[in-house]
């Protein structure tokens, strides 16, 4: 199996991230890719880079204003009187209410910035580009008839909606790599397993059939993002029964997340694609800074494995999990284990 991974990333490297009301250098930093990496090396995953795959594959899920958005941000906010170093919104529409496009650039980072853990620098749109290639690549190589392939992918995705960045994410990588396996397959699945829930994907997904999406992660009653991610939310129109969430009480541990995982796992048996594209956290660990949930680190190979038997063509995409001694070993580990399962 590949590892695809960009040096690109290394330019996003955000310093502005509102915790409590206070600011403070964001989780989601270059070195969480450096140490994936090593660690995808070391059980043997052969590294490349991906091929430029164009504009297509991302505004086959994203709009043309909010790309254009993220293309063009940066050097218009540094064009500004008194601008920051990053881009960050203080103002959002109220939801449920008449909104139209603003024309102010201030107006446009609230429109598509949905909270204070997406800044956009220098060098995010590069960023959030050559992430989503990379995603677009393990697609692609699944496509050719490998059975799975391992995108690293930074700035993660899970979080972003069509229009909207959130948590950390700019353009929706696993919704990218769900897309593009469409080419070929009638029905894809996301399994989603990052410690919080993946609420971009839901949403891009949430009025189609042909693309099931399944969420574990810890209950919205506690954990962020909150206001998304309950058992009742099951999509809409044709894509109603196409969406599942399995929240999960803060502190579940191994025993208790695999019981979940067989649920998921079910439906995706049941809906029987073509091929899964699961997006791949590794934030629901013990000692994770997040500290929600309490997988082991033996506990992600049995996650692993358990979704290697499902014998289909996988797209790994690299969501969640932050700096931590554990980091590496949770990524090894899991590995292991889908290795075994296969």
């Amino acid at each position: 199996m590949h590892v695809i991974h960009t040096p690109h990333h290394r330019g996003h490297d955000p310093q502005q991230f509102i915790v409590r009301g206070r600011f403070q250098r964001s989780n989601e930093q270059p070195e969480r890719a450096d140490r994936l990496l090593a660690a995808a090396q070391a059980e043997g995953l052969v590294a490349i880079e991906p091929t430029d795959f164009g504009p297509g594959p991302r505004a086959a899920i994203h709009t043309p204003n909010y790309l254009r958005f993220l293309e063009t941000a940066w050097a218009r906010w540094q064009e500004l009187p008194n601008a920051s170093d990053e881009v960050l919104p203080n103002v959002h529409p109220f939801p449920g209410q008449p909104a139209s496009y603003p024309d102010s650039l201030v107006g446009q980072a609230g429109w598509h910035l949905g909270d204070m853990a997406c800044s956009v620098g220098q060098h995010t749109w590069q960023a959030a580009v050559w992430s989503a290639h990379c995603a677009t690549q393990a697609a692609q190589q699944v496509l050719d008839g490998e059975r799975a392939a391992y995108a690293l992918c930074r700035p993660p995705g899970h979080h972003a909606y069509a229009d909207r960045a959130n948590g950390f994410t700019y353009l929706n990588n696993a919704a990218i790599a769900a897309q593009h396996l469409r080419q070929r397959h009638a029905r894809v699945a996301v399994l989603d397993v990052d410690v919080h829930h993946g609420n971009g994907t839901q949403g891009i997904f949430w009025r189609r059939r042909d693309v099931l999406t399944i969420s574990l992660h810890g209950d919205p009653h506690f954990c962020t993002p909150f206001f998304t991610g309950h058992a009742h939310e099951r999509g809409e129109g044709e894509g109603e029964g196409f969406n599942l969430n399995l929240p999960l009480a803060r502190g579940t541990r191994d025993a208790e997340y695999l019981a979940a995982l067989g649920t998921a796992i079910d439906q995706v048996a049941r809906f029987a694609p073509g091929a899964l594209v699961l997006a791949l956290g590794l934030d629901a660990h013990e000692r994770d800074p997040y500290q929600a949930l309490a997988v082991s680190t033996a506990g992600f190979a049995a996650i692993g494995r358990a979704i290697a038997q499902l014998k289909l063509p996988t797209v790994l995409v690299q969501e969640g999990g932050y700096l931590a001694d554990d980091l590496g070993a949770n990524l090894r580990s899991f590995l292991h284990g889908f290795g075994a399962g296969a």
